[in-house]
């Protein structure tokens, strides 16, 4: 799977200088290095090279200053990493290129020495606030098919953490969560009920969703 890649390669970011989360606004993995204004690092994960993790890396170009693209090299050596056209492609859009061996190493294949155009403001403004606004990085980058602990749904469990014991009014939450008004009223995940004016309570699907979420 794609979330095996995600802990090596988060790791040879960090040791690059970046602050790395899994799966922020649809991007496998994120890389922030605070600054005026942050530098913006994005990998795409995938098992083998191909165009699709290429076209992927294209669309994140709007987003970030680096964009990676990274996946195991073929143990016959027969691989996208091997092809030079493949790797010239990478080098003409500035994309770098991450190759994961048999034995978990990470080796640099093609550096991202291009800088990527920054052309939509607004995705990469709404990514930078998710990677900040996360606690933590509880999503491995590559997870398909499985619901993201993003920063709303933290802060969502949060109210309904504080809400197990009892119906409170969005003020008593709001030293937890300061948008818990905000989340209580618009109710997306259906954990919370209106039990009088300005007082919530939890529903059931709110404690499933505590117990299926504890320790995350």
């Amino acid at each position: 799977m794609e979330t095996t890649l995600y802990l090596p390669i988060k790791a040879f970011l960090e040791h690059a200088g970046y602050v790395v989360k899994g799966e922020i606004a649809g991007c496998d993995v994120v890389g922030l290095r605070e600054g005026e204004p942050p530098v913006v690092v994005v990998c795409e994960l995938k098992l083998a090279f191909n165009l699709e993790l290429i076209l992927q890396a294209v669309d994140r170009a709007s987003m970030a200053d680096e964009v990676w693209i990274a996946a195991r090299i073929s143990a016959k050596g027969r691989g996208r990493e091997s092809d030079k056209r493949y790797r010239d492609l990478c080098r003409r859009l500035g994309i770098g290129m991450l190759g994961l061996t048999d034995g978990g190493q990470v080796e640099l294949l093609v550096s991202a020495v291009s800088p990527m155009p920054r052309t939509n403001p607004k995705r990469r403004t709404r990514l930078v606030r998710e990677h900040r606004s996360r606690k933590g990085d509880p999503a491995l980058g590559g997870s398909t098919r499985v619901p993201i602990l993003t920063a709303y749904r933290q802060q969502a469990l949060a109210c309904a953490a504080a809400l197990a014991a009892g119906p409170l009014r969005p003020r008593d939450l709001a030293p937890v969560v300061a948008s818990a008004g905000q989340i209580l009223r618009s109710n997306h995940y259906g954990w919370f009920e209106r039990i009088d004016r300005g007082l919530y309570g939890l529903t059931d699907d709110g404690r499933r969703a505590l117990d299926h979420w504890a320790g995350s």
